[in-house]
């Protein structure tokens, strides 16, 4: 890890700040619940909006058509291609 400073003392790093926000996502096949890492000041939708084959969630929980877990992952990476739908769930979010 490099930490530079400018002439101001603002510090840089490679490390990159990040909030778990708990998340509901429906692909194509499956309704998955777990967390997914957004930078620090930036929304969901930018971590959706980015340029990468997948979307990475930790404490993931797959759940069946009948609500059933089917599968519980601590990473799970999903393909942005199958996402039909992403909903922040708030009342977790909160804790």
């Amino acid at each position: 890890m490099t930490i530079e400073y400018d002439e101001k003392g603002k510090f840089f790093t490679d490390v990159v700040t990040k909030i778990a926000v708990h998340t509901t996502v429906q692909t194509t096949s499956q309704l998955v619940r777990g967390k997914v890492h957004v930078r620090q000041g930036e929304r969901l939708k930018d971590e959706l909006d980015r340029d990468e084959l997948f979307l990475a969630m930790t404490e993931a929980v797959i759940l069946g058509t009948d609500g059933q877990v089917l599968f519980t992952a601590p990473f799970l990476a999903v393909r942005r291609t199958q996402i039909v739908w992403v909903m922040p769930d708030e009342e977790e979010s909160k804790e």
